[in-house]
């Protein structure tokens, strides 16, 4: 990897059936999985999309949320809004040469697929309804790195196989 260019990592809660949501909701209480997002994310820019940011509601505190809206007239305050993932991402590593986080929804994890370097999964073991999902894990593209078992879930990193460059 580029020693300039920082790491580019997804962080998501998906169950076995690839949900990651219903509506705005999330379909689970996991124990331990908001502190690991904190612990993972804190100090480093988020990219989403405007529904996650309207889900959880404010920017969050030690970290620079970057908003992706075609909507115009979308302002929050203490956040930054781009029109779409790319010029998001390209900003996010602007501001920060460690790490960049990719926090959803599943339309945002989709365009930065590409561009992601590791991902940060909470595997939840259930399969509850849904109509937001995760891309689905090819092990050919990625490699199991580390995994933490729990009751009920795991905490699990995938790194990118391939070596290409990206953005």
């Amino acid at each position: 990897m580029d020693q300039q260019r920082a790491q580019v990592v997804a962080v998501v809660a998906v169950a076995r059936n690839g949900v990651i949501g219903a509506g705005p909701d999330i379909p689970w209480h996991v124990p331990g999985d908001q502190a690991r997002f904190r612990r993972l994310t804190l100090g480093h820019p988020l990219v989403m999309g405007r529904l996650t940011y309207d889900a959880i509601g404010r920017p969050l505190p030690g970290r620079t949320t970057l908003v992706v809206s075609r909507d115009p007239s979308f302002a929050p305050a203490g956040v930054e809004v781009h029109d779409d993932v790319d010029a998001a991402l390209d900003r996010a590593l602007q501001l920060d040469r460690e790490l960049v986080v990719v926090a959803g929804g599943g339309q945002v994890y989709r365009a930065a697929w590409g561009r992601l370097d590791a991902l940060e999964v909470t595997e939840v073991d259930a399969e509850p309804a849904g109509d937001v999902f995760f891309p689905a894990v090819d092990a050919g593209e990625w490699a199991e790195t580390a995994r933490e078992q729990h009751e009920g879930h795991a905490f699990v990193r995938f790194e990118r196989r391939s070596t290409r460059a990206r953005g």
